[in-house]
């Protein structure tokens, strides 16, 4: 399957194929001329796939060599990006040469946001292996590290030149790692996408209906963020609608420290907890907020975080990149399939932390 992300300036296809990582070299060789390639992959991905994808490489006629860091949330910061610098600059890499970002959502941010900055600027491809990265990240040319004050601070805009996504590489995640991703499967499917929240509804929630649908929700998850990628590139209007779940989610990964709570947890505990006062509020349909908790129940996902530190929560929410003055942006869900913005102060988005 091939989704196409129709940027006017920066277009490029996303392939959803299994097995494709045995082809990444045909893939590349498509889209770039012969040059060094750094892969950027932390330690964990790299030890299962990167010589896979290097030998790929190799055999289409490229020169690469192999950045990897320490897995996890607590390594996306400015710190890691120094240390890609310092190995891109010691292996002679130019402007003319490419990055290819072979991991999770971490490993994609980052490498994404060193692949825009190196040199100001170089080309990259994207390889996610996990679903949250097959469903989310990869797509749509946001890149970022943490900083101690929130979560994505620092980051651009750059798209990359193709995604590349084989479902199999799923079946190495670990059991929590692979349901993370499932929050925000969801999301696309209460903010666009009926048919994939029935697919949802017909699947019974293990990991092995996980692995059996993941072609079919990568597909549709994709679909959704493709079309919104395109109608609003830097995330101004609608795309902001991705983000259902992601303003308490945010605040809730930087307060318990980052790792702790990985990102598709995160989001579900978001989207339950806005839910229900904006449901309190009639600003979102009676009941919807049970059936946003049951679907991420079924699957795996957590609902709630304790402690739930709601001055912690706040103080980083003021920090939160939608956050205009004394306002904030937040997404409802006016009916399944369907998404909104609703500005208000900073003030009432207090109501919104209460239990």
């Amino acid at each position: 399957m091939k989704l196409r992300v129709d940027l006017p300036q920066s277009p490029y296809d996303i392939v959803i194929e299994n097995g494709s990582l045995g082809k990444v070299g045909s893939w590349v060789k498509g889209l770039w001329k012969p040059q060094k390639i750094a892969i950027i992959t932390d330690n964990h991905v790299g030890s299962l796939y990167a010589e896979k994808v290097k030998l790929g490489l190799l055999d289409a006629g490229f020169e690469v060599i192999v950045f990897d860091f320490l897995e996890g949330e607590a390594s996306k910061n400015l710190k890691t990006v120094n240390k890609a610098y310092e190995f891109l600059v010691k292996n002679g890499m130019t402007r003319s040469d490419g990055i290819i970002a072979l991991g999770g959502g971490v490993v994609g941010d980052l490498a994404g946001f060193v692949a825009s900055t190196y040199m100001r600027g170089i080309h990259f491809l994207q390889i996610p292996t996990s679903l949250t990265a097959q469903v989310d990240s990869s797509i749509g040319g946001k890149t970022g590290v943490n900083t101690p004050f929130a979560k994505n601070m620092v980051g651009t805009f750059t798209q990359p030149d193709g995604v590349l996504i084989d479902p199999e590489t799923l079946k190495t995640l670990g059991k929590r790692e692979l349901i993370e991703g499932m929050g925000e499967v969801v999301k696309y499917g209460l903010i666009e996408d009926v048919e994939l929240w029935q697919e949802l509804q017909s699947m019974d929630g293990s990991v092995e209906s996980i692995l059996a649908h993941a072609e079919s929700i990568i597909y549709h998850s994709c679909n959704v963020k493709s079309k919104v990628v395109v109608e609003d590139e830097l995330d101004n209007g609608v795309r902001l609608y991705l983000n259902f779940g992601h303003t308490i989610g945010h605040a809730v990964e930087a307060t318990a420290g980052y790792g702790k709570v990985m990102h598709g947890e995160a989001v579900a505990i978001g989207m339950v907890q806005l839910s229900r006062i904006a449901e309190q509020k009639e600003l979102m349909p009676a009941g919807i907020t049970n059936d946003i908790r049951e679907m991420c129940q079924k699957f795996g996902l957590p609902i709630d975080h304790e402690p739930w530190n709601k001055e912690a929560l706040f103080e980083a929410l003021a920090h939160d990149k939608k956050a205009r003055g004394k306002s904030i942006k937040t997404i409802i869900v006016p009916e399944l399939g369907s998404a909104a913005i609703n500005q208000i102060s900073l003030e009432e988005m207090k109501e919104y932390l209460e239990k």
